[in-house]
C-alpha cells in the first residue's frame, strides 16, 4: 500500500488516541494485575496493567521501574486508587512499593506461578550443586544417573512418562537430599490446588519442614515465603492472581512476532491497546466486541 512501517505505527497511535478520548479505560477499576514483558533485546521492557474484571489492557508504558508504576497511579488519581480492592503482582519490590503507597484499601495478592517458580529455581540450584559435588568426588556412575534429571524433577508428577517416573525413582534412591528438595517443591505447588483452610495448614507445615530441612536454597526460600506470607494467604483467600496478565503477555508477544518485531515501544503499545484494550473502532460489516 506504499506505506512504510513508521507511518503505519503513527496511524495506529493516532487511532488509539482518538478512541481514548471517548472511552476511559481506568474508570471503575477494582481489581488489577501488574507485570512486565520484554519486547526487545537489550533489557527493553513494557510495564502492563490489566483489569481483572474485563481481562483488558488498561495501561502500558515503556520501562520497568518504580517510577513507571508511580506514573500509572498518578494518572489514575487518589480517588480511583482508593477504589482498588485487589492488586496482583509477582512480588517485585518496584511494584509493591508504589501499590502500598498509593492504594490504601487494596489487598496485595502474590501470583502463585511466581511462588512456585521460586521453588523450582531452588530445586535446580540443589540439583546442580549435588551433581557437581558427585562428579568431583569421582562417583562417575552416580553423576551420570543424576545428569539428565533436570526436567524430570521440574515436571509435574501427572505429566511424567513411564521412563521419567522410573528416572525419578532412581534419583530418590541415589540421593535423598535431592529427592527431598523435589518433594518440597511439590508440596509448595500443591498449596495452591486445595481449599483455603487446607492450604493455610499446608503452607504452615511446608514452612516448618523447609526451615529444618538443612537444604540451603530451601531454607532461604522459607525466609522469602515468610516475608510474603500475608500476600500469599490473600491469594489463597481471594483467588486473585496474574493468570489474565500472563495470558495477555502471550498475546502481546504474538502481536510482536506477527509484525516481525517493533522498532518503537510506542507503536507496540498502541497496537496492543487497539487489539487488547477495547479501543478497536467499529469496522464495516463487523460488530464491536
Amino acid at each position: 500500500m506504499r506505506l512504510d512501517w513508521q507511518t503505519v505505527g503513527r496511524i495506529i497511535t493516532r487511532v488509539v488516541e482518538e478512541a481514548s478520548r471517548n472511552y476511559d479505560r481506568l474508570d471503575g477499576l477494582q481489581q488489577i494485575g501488574l507485570d512486565e514483558i520484554s519486547w526487545r533485546r537489550g533489557q527493553r521492557y513494557l510495564t502492563l496493567v490489566v483489569d481483572h474484571g474485563t481481562g483488558r489492557l488498561v495501561w502500558a508504558a515503556e520501562g520497568r521501574s518504580k517510577q513507571v508504576v508511580e506514573r500509572f497511579f498518578e494518572h489514575l488519581g487518589p480517588q480511583r486508587c482508593a477504589q482498588l480492592t485487589h492488586v496482583s503482582s509477582d512480588g517485585a519490590e518496584w511494584i509493591l512499593g508504589p501499590v502500598e503507597q498509593h492504594c490504601p484499601n487494596a489487598t496485595i495478592c502474590l501470583d502463585p506461578f511466581h511462588v512456585v517458580t521460586w521453588a523450582t529455581s531452588a530445586l535446580d540450584k540443589v540439583r546442580r550443586a549435588i551433581w557437581n559435588q558427585t562428579r568431583r568426588s569421582g562417583q562417575q556412575a552416580q553423576a551420570t544417573e543424576l545428569k539428565g534429571s533436570r526436567w524430570v524433577l521440574l515436571k509435574n508428577p501427572q505429566d511424567l512418562t513411564a521412563n521419567e517416573t522410573a528416572k525419578l525413582a532412581v534419583v530418590g534412591k541415589l540421593n535423598a537430599p535431592l529427592y527431598r528438595a523435589y518433594l518440597l517443591k511439590e508440596q509448595l505447588r500443591m498449596v495452591f490446588h486445595v481449599g483455603y483452610d487446607e492450604a493455610i495448614d499446608s503452607l504452615e507445615h511446608w514452612l516448618q519442614w523447609a526451615r529444618r530441612c538443612r537444604i540451603g536454597p530451601f531454607v532461604a526460600l522459607a525466609q522469602t515465603i515468610t516475608y510474603y506470607r500475608a500476600d500469599i494467604e490473600a491469594t489463597l483467600l481471594h483467588g486473585v492472581n496474574n493468570g489474565r496478565v500472563e495470558s495477555l503477555n502471550t498475546k502481546i508477544r504474538l502481536i510482536a512476532r506477527r509484525a516481525f518485531g517493533f522498532r518503537s515501544a510506542q507503536a507496540l503499545i498502541a497496537l496492543s491497546e487497539l487489539t487488547l484494550g477495547g479501543l478497536c473502532p467499529p469496522l464495516p460489516g463487523r460488530q464491536r466486541a
